[in-house]
């Protein structure tokens, strides 16, 4: 019976996990359509482009994934920190802090040399524009639910 119930678990994790995945994909499909209509890249400009800005969003994502494992949970327990544990896991967030402007900094320059100054501003626009439209989205699909 055991083995049974452990054998369910794994494959609901599975599928729940699947369509996780399916999700970010369809909505990093959804975001680079965007993004490429919105700055009316050329395939020169979106072959020079897209190289710069997938490895910008993974090395974001590997900052966001450290402060998450080494930062956000030990804050919710933060009443149980000594005054020590919370200077060091506040210098760690700072440093990380840190970490995300050098990288957003690096960004900025990097594809600004491969596309020109305006469609850079634009990007940062379409960015911003394209989570709301995914927040609105998220928000009229649960409120239908």
């Amino acid at each position: 019976m055991n083995r049974l119930v452990l054998i369910i678990f794994l494959f609901v994790s599975t599928i729940s996990f699947s369509q996780r995945n399916q999700d970010w994909e369809k909505i990093n499909t959804l975001k680079v359509a965007f993004i490429t209509e919105k700055l009316s890249l050329s395939s020169k400009e979106a072959q020079d482009f897209w190289p710069v800005y997938n490895k910008y969003q993974e090395d974001r994502n590997k900052l966001r994934k450290k402060n998450h494992d080494q930062i956000r949970g030990k804050i919710k327990d933060a009443d149980g920190l000594t005054e020590k544990e919370a200077e060091n896991l506040l210098a760690l967030h700072i440093k990380i802090e840190e970490e995300e402007e050098a990288l957003d900094t690096k960004f900025l320059k990097d594809v600004s040399k491969v596309i020109t100054a305006k469609k850079t501003l634009l990007l940062l626009r379409s960015e911003e524009e394209f989570k709301r439209q995914l927040m609105k989205q998220y928000r009229q699909n649960k409120g239908g639910r």
